[in-house]
């Protein structure tokens, strides 16, 4: 794709899902990839299918809620590389079904550290970086939650508009300073998340293909796609976008 070759990207929840197949995506298009998880066996997994595959890795384990652990992960990330041209802020989680009054106050802060927090935090340090070089590109994983309400589901939710708010605010800020920001709001994706609430409750997968008119659920690395190509050349003018790769759920 268009001007990735011989660039440094981050992916963070790379170890496994929508992550793995963006880093593995990046590595085959020639950019150096660093994956950063919580997960030692998934990061690790994802680093060497990539340098199995020819491409060039390494692997950080991180907690994104954890200021001194993101700030560590992008110091190693430059170290390694030299810079950091491209940074995919994935790693979020989606806590658990029930309504505002049945809502655990816990699973609340949980869900809003990780999927909130974890992307300011790590815009937070990465944008530093960014700026000393003069240019750079983030994408942000948001939701088509994101983008519209979604019932049983509060934290998830308002942490996923949060995250395209922030990508918004945050494109503004920095629109002069040679720095693109972007969000992909994908819709049900097959990952080890969206598999694990399939095998809890198998009725579930037809609940979830229903919700897309293209009639089946997304797969991870059409995700990657689209994070490459906001990445890439070709999406030069575009900045504070909030993409969607829903099969048609936010048209209706």
């Amino acid at each position: 794709m268009k001007g990735l070759k011989g660039k440094a990207a981050l992916v963070t929840g790379g170890g496994s899902g929508i992550g793995r197949a963006t880093a593995t995506a990046f590595a085959a298009e020639g950019v150096m990839v660093v994956i950063g998880d919580t997960s030692a066996v998934g990061g690790e997994e994802t680093r060497q299918i990539i340098k199995d595959n020819g491409g060039e890795a390494i692997f950080v384990q991180a907690d994104v809620t954890r200021a001194i652990e993101v700030d560590a992960l992008v110091r190693k990330a430059v170290e390694a590389y030299g810079r950091l041209d491209y940074a995919f802020n994935n790693a979020g989680t989606g806590g658990l079904s029930a309504t505002v009054v049945d809502f655990p106050e816990e699973i609340w802060d949980q869900v809003i550290n990780l999927n909130l927090k974890g992307v300011f935090l790590c815009m937070k340090y990465e944008l530093a970086q960014m700026l000393k070089q003069g240019s750079g590109v983030i994408v942000n994983t948001a939701s088509v939650a994101g983008l519209v309400g979604t019932e049983a589901s509060p934290a998830y939710t308002a942490s996923k508009h949060g995250v395209v708010g922030l990508t918004k605010a945050a494109a503004l800020d920095y629109a002069t300073a040679g720095i693109r920001i972007n969000a992909v709001c994908p819709g049900v994706i097959h990952t080890p998340m969206i598999d694990s609430f399939i095998s809890l409750a198998p009725e579930m997968e037809a609940a979830y293909t229903a919700m897309h008119p293209m009639g089946r659920l997304g797969e991870a690395h059409e995700v990657a796609e689209a994070v490459l190509w906001l990445c890439s050349d070709a999406a030069s003018f575009v900045t504070g976008h909030a993409m969607v790769v829903d099969g048609g759920w936010v048209a209706r």
